[in-house]
C-alpha cells in the first residue's frame, strides 16, 4: 500500500487499539462497568478493522489476471466496506444491547479507579493515533474541509481511521461521563446510558462509512481538477481538435481509467491519427500519473450530430432527451 493509503495511520491506530482493548477488559474485570466492556469490544472491533484495511491494501497490490484484467485495486474498497459492517454489528449493536441490559439491571461499580484510569490512558493513546491520522490526511486534503475530504477521498483508509479515532475519542468521553455520573449518583443506570450512547455513536459512524465506501464500490469518476487536466492534455489543437465525450472511472484509489471519443481532422491519415493518439496518451499520463488505463477512439466531429443531444449508445449512461421532455 502506498503512503497515500495511510499505512502509518493504520499501524498507529492498530497499536493503540490493541493496548487500549487489553486495558479496558482489565478494567471491566475489576469494576463490572458495562461502559468498559462496550469500549473493550469497540477497541477489539477497531483493531480487527485496521487489520482488514491492511489486508485489503496488500491484496490490492496483486497483478492483473485474464479474469481480472483491470487488477485488484478495488479490494481496498471492499475491505473498507467490511469495516463499516463490523463497526455497526460488533461495535454499535453490541454496545446498545449491553447498555440496555445494564439499564434494566444496574449495579454499583467496584474499584472505580480502574475504569477511570484506563479511560484517561485510552484518551491519551487514541489522541496519539488521531494526531497521526490528521497529519497524514493534511498531506492529501489540501484546501478541502474535513467533511469534503471524507466524501471525496478515493483512498478509503484515511477516512476510515479518522472517523474511527474521532468516534473513539467521543466514545471515551461518553464512557467517562457515564462512569463519573454513576459514582456521583451511586446509580449504575448512568453507566448503562453511557454505553447506549456509545453504541448509537458507533452505528452512526458505521452508516457514514458504509455510504461513502458504497459510492466507491459502485465506481466514482475522477475529481474535477483531474478531469480538467485530462481534457487539457488530450487536445493539441492540431490533430486532436476536441473531445466529443469522455468517461473516467477509478479502478482503485491510485488507478484511473480514461475512455474518450476524440475529434480528429477528416483528412488525417491513419498513421497521423495513431501518432496523435499515442501523443495524447503520453500527455494524459504526464498530467495525471494515476491515469494508467487509457482508451481513445478517433472520430469526425459533426455539428449536426452534436445538435441532436446526448446519445445513449454513443455515451453510455448519458440521458436521452426528447422534445416532449422540455
Amino acid at each position: 500500500m502506498s503512503a497515500s493509503g495511510g499505512t502509518r495511520a493504520i499501524v498507529a491506530a492498530l497499536s493503540a487499539n490493541l493496548a487500549i482493548a487489553a486495558s479496558k477488559f482489565v478494567a471491566f474485570a475489576f469494576s463490572g462497568s458495562s461502559s468498559m466492556l462496550a469500549e473493550g469490544v469497540h477497541s477489539v472491533a477497531d483493531s480487527g478493522n485496521q487489520a482488514l484495511l491492511l489486508i485489503g491494501g496488500k491484496k490490492a497490490e496483486r497483478e492483473a489476471t485474464p479474469q481480472h484484467p483491470f487488477g485488484y485495486g478495488r479490494e481496498r474498497y471492499i475491505y473498507a466496506f467490511l469495516v463499516s459492517i463490523v463497526l455497526f454489528s460488533v461495535g454499535g449493536m453490541f454496545a446498545i444491547y449491553e447498555g440496555y441490559e445494564k439499564i434494566k439491571h444496574p449495579h454499583e461499580l467496584d474499584n472505580w479507579y480502574w475504569p477511570v484510569g484506563v479511560l484517561v490512558f485510552a484518551i491519551v493513546a487514541e489522541g496519539f493515533s488521531f494526531r497521526t491520522a490528521i497529519k497524514e490526511s493534511n498531506e492529501l486534503r489540501g484546501k478541502l474541509s474535513w467533511s469534503q475530504f471524507i466524501r471525496r477521498a478515493k483512498a478509503p483508509e484515511l477516512p476510515v481511521v479518522l472517523l474511527e479515532d474521532f468516534g473513539a475519542l467521543i466514545g471515551l468521553a461518553l464512557a467517562l461521563g457515564g462512569v463519573g455520573l454513576s459514582l456521583l449518583t451511586d446509580d449504575g443506570v448512568w453507566d448503562g446510558i453511557g454505553t447506549v450512547c456509545i453504541g448509537a455513536l458507533l452505528v452512526m459512524i458505521a452508516l457514514v462509512l458504509a455510504a461513502e465506501t458504497k459510492s466507491l464500490l459502485l465506481g466514482e469518476a475522477a475529481g474535477v481538477d483531474e478531469v480538467r487536466k485530462i481534457e487539457a492534455a488530450v487536445v493539441d489543437g492540431d490533430t486532436v481538435t476536441g473531445i466529443i465525450h469522455m468517461r473516467t472511472l477509478h479502478l482503485g484509489p491510485e488507478e484511473l481509467l480514461v475512455a474518450a471519443k476524440i475529434a480528429v481532422q477528416h483528412d488525417d491519415t491513419a498513421a497521423e491519427v495513431a501518432s496523435a493518439i499515442n501523443a495524447a496518451e503520453a500527455r494524459i499520463r504526464e498530467a495525471v500519473p494515476i491515469a494508467r488505463v487509457i482508451y481513445l477512439e478517433p472520430d469526425i466531429y459533426s455539428e449536426v450530430e452534436a445538435a441532436k443531444g446526448p446519445d445513449r449508445e454513443a455515451t453510455p449512461g448519458g440521458p436521452v432527451q426528447h422534445p416532449a421532455e422540455h
